[in-house]
This record gives C-alpha cells, sequence and structure tokens, in this order.
C-alpha cells in the first residue's frame, strides 16, 4: 500500500485570502485524485480594546465576528461544489490561535494530511507577523504540504 492511499481526510486552513484559496483549489485536485474528504478550517481570534477601565469586548461584536466568518466560509464552499462536485467537503470555525486550532482539529478531526497555503513573507514582516504555516509544520501530529502564494 503507498503513503498517499492513506490520505483519506484532508484539513485545510482557510484565512480567505487569495493564498488560502490556492491551497484550497491544489487540496480538492489531491481528494479528488485520492478519493479523500476535506474539511476546510477557519481559526479566529477575538480582538479586545484596551481602555482604562480594562478590555472591552461587546457581544454584538462578537456576533459580528462570528458571523462574517460564517459568511465568508459559506461562499468558499459554494465555490468548491461548484468546482469539485466528488468530493465531499465539510467545514468548522473555531476560536483562537489559527495554529493551535489547526494544530488541535487535525487531532480531532483525524486528519491525515493538512495543505495550508503560505504567504512567503520574509524579513521584518515576517519577524513581526511569525508565520502560522512554519508553526504547523513545527508541531503538527500529520503530514503537512504547504501551497506557496504569489510572491510580493
Amino acid at each position: 500500500m503507498s503513503a498517499t492511499s492513506t490520505i483519506q481526510h484532508i484539513l485545510v486552513p482557510h484565512d480567505f485570502s487569495e493564498t488560502a484559496e490556492k491551497a484550497f483549489d491544489f487540496a480538492l485536485d489531491l481528494a479528488d485524485k485520492l478519493g479523500a474528504h476535506v474539511t476546510v478550517l477557519h481559526a479566529y481570534e477575538i480582538p479586545t480594546y484596551a481602555f482604562p477601565e480594562g478590555p472591552v469586548l461587546t457581544v454584538e461584536m462578537m456576533a459580528q465576528i462570528e458571523r462574517a466568518a460564517a459568511t465568508a466560509m459559506d461562499g468558499v464552499l459554494s465555490r468548491a461544489s461548484g468546482r469539485s462536485p466528488g468530493v465531499k467537503v465539510k467545514s468548522t470555525i473555531r476560536q483562537g490561535a489559527a495554529w493551535r486550532e489547526i494544530d488541535q482539529a487535525a487531532v480531532d478531526l483525524k486528519a491525515d494530511l493538512i495543505v495550508l497555503g503560505t504567504h512567503g513573507r520574509k524579513g521584518l514582516a515576517r519577524a513581526l507577523l511569525g508565520s502560522v504555516a512554519e508553526k504547523i509544520v513545527r508541531t503538527a501530529a500529520c503530514p503537512v504540504l504547504t501551497v506557496r502564494g504569489e510572491a510580493h
């Protein structure tokens, strides 16, 4: 049995960027060839605003963030059903640091492979923003395939 025949579930983290969409397309093509299914994951962090009284976050602000993520995810799923109708695609949205949620989702969902886009930042931008893809490659419990976005 070859290594690829064991890939039945592909997890695709998606931040609604062009780079993530490119990785998602790659994952759909791979899933179609392998007979695998795909779970698309979006993880978001709730921003807090600091005032002298302490951090402030209203229930309405949280609801807006959740609605925006759900609406964007609906668009991703809609494009997938038109593009790769033979591939079973599910979605999940989680709240928390992206790399931690991706790692945990891979374990919880028993993913065989993570396919994620990398923005390819270098220098100061990478140092300041960090690299979710790099953290996932170092910490994931399953293999990770990165798909590079357009060079900037």
